[in-house]
């Protein structure tokens, strides 16, 4: 894998990991051979919201050892923690991946595609252009606040249990139990289909 300079194209999606990380993506794929599963919630509430989850979706499929599996439906939601209608509303997918990389290169590379989108941290609860977050990695769990695993809200959130159940119904939440179960419980009221849109497999 090759650092290239971002500025040279106008595609957001083809921002490379910054060069600091590039070679522990380098060393992750030449020394781990077994991939692993990961489950990666995607959330946009700015701008062209459908084109900025597939530019994400295919910037995850870019990376080196990773490869787009499963892409979710779309659904739509109101924003968490903030007053009705003060931000756009939410689409939100979830992707199941194969990765050769460790979930600490995992989580650099996602932090890279929000970068690349113009994610903005100054206010907890804001909007985002894109939310890339790691919510499970092959039943890993660990309290490392750097990357907390499984997602420690992931369980009660209703918009990542129903994208993921469509694309893993038997899947489970390390410590929580199965999302068929945890989805019956939270309910999915507010959790919008729209089968109007559509995000697409990465070839």
């Amino acid at each position: 894998m090759t650092s290239s300079n971002a500025a040279s194209s106008p595609d957001p999606t083809v921002q490379p990991v910054p060069a600091s990380v590039v070679q522990q993506v380098d060393a992750a794929d030449s020394t781990l051979h077994n991939p692993q599963r990961a489950v990666i919630s995607l959330g946009s509430n700015l701008g062209n919201r459908l084109e900025t989850l597939q530019g994400a979706i295919d910037a995850l499929e870019d990376t080196p050892g990773v490869r787009v599996k499963a892409v979710s439906p779309v659904y739509e939601t109101e924003p968490w923690g903030v007053e009705p209608g003060t931000q756009p509303s939410y689409f939100n997918a979830v992707v199941i991946v194969k990765t050769t990389l460790p979930p600490a290169s995992l989580l650099e590379r996602a932090h890279a595609i929000e970068e690349a989108f113009h994610r903005a941290r100054d206010t907890r609860w804001g909007p985002r252009t894109i939310d890339v977050d790691i919510v499970a990695y092959q039943g890993v769990v660990s309290d490392d606040p750097a990357l907390t695993l499984p997602h420690p809200r992931a369980h009660e959130r209703a918009f990542v249990l129903v994208p993921w159940h469509d694309v893993d119904p038997g899947a489970e939440v390390a410590g929580h139990g199965p999302v068929a179960g945890l989805l019956t419980a939270v309910g999915a009221q507010g959790v919008i289909a729209r089968p109007d849109l559509t995000l697409v497999l990465p070839d």
